[in-house]
């Protein structure tokens, strides 16, 4: 069995902020694979389902980020579980927005999920870490994970959790290069066309975002394929453009 976890705070406010992609991931994974209804339980909302066959267990912490180890460990006595059963989805202020990397163990990095969940069940457990970028200054950080994604992220955003989705099996089953090649195949498409810009390295922009997903996902970069067709010049009056929109 796996206990997947996404972190975040509770209460609708905080619902679409940085911090809480973790919780936005384990949603997206719900919907998608058809697990039971969120119910409250080990101080946490949690869902039920399968995952390639196995029984999953997705965990939203209601302790607030700095307490996410109480309700994680409480699950973990509970299924008599060990922290190489545990994949914990987070936040994290040292990847581009739209990269999605595996880690195994280690320290927390300064996360107050992280820091509070080692201090629970200790540090040998997977991390799926969600990159959201850096506000440049140190002083900006809590306001900028405390805050709403931009509108302009919507994109890669949702690009992003329909990929985990995607690889919600290869996931559960500790298959980590099958997961990150299907985050890859949603936030890094193969195109045709010239190369993409954003494979020269990450940015705010959905094309840095690509690129880094991509390269999250082993470092191979789909095929370009032919050229694109070329463009031809719009012959449609400024009426019909405007009645098309519509369409």
């Amino acid at each position: 069995m796996r206990l997947i976890v996404g972190l975040g705070n509770p209460g609708g406010q905080y619902a679409r902020h940085r911090h809480n992609i973790g919780f936005m991931a384990v949603d997206r994974i719900a919907e998608d694979h058809g697990f039971s209804p969120w119910r409250s339980k080990f101080q946490a909302q949690v869902a039920e389902g399968r995952l390639g066959g196995d029984k999953a267990l997705l965990l939203k912490p209601q302790t607030y980020m700095n307490r996410s180890g109480n309700a994680v460990g409480e699950a973990m006595r509970f299924y008599k579980l060990e922290p190489a059963d545990v994949i914990v989805i987070h936040d994290e202020l040292d990847l581009a927005p739209g990269k999605c990397r595996i880690k195994q163990g280690g320290g927390h990095a300064g996360h107050n999920g992280l820091r509070s969940i080692h201090s629970a069940i200790g540090p040998d457990y997977p991390r799926v870490r969600l990159g959201i970028g850096h506000p440049g200054r140190k002083e900006a950080v809590s306001g900028y994970v405390l805050h709403d994604f931009a509108k302009a992220d919507a994109g890669w955003l949702d690009d992003l959790m329909r990929g985990i989705a995607d690889g919600a099996d290869a996931l559960a089953a500790g298959d980590w290069s099958r997961f990150q090649n299907a985050v890859a195949q949603r936030v890094a498409p193969a195109r045709s066309g010239g190369g993409n810009a954003g494979d020269k390295g990450g940015g705010t922009t959905k094309g840095a975002a690509t690129g880094a997903a991509a390269g999250a996902a082993g470092g191979a970069r789909p095929d370009d394929g032919p050229p694109a067709e070329p463009e031809t010049e719009d012959q449609r009056t400024p009426m019909q453009k405007l009645l098309d929109r519509f369409r």
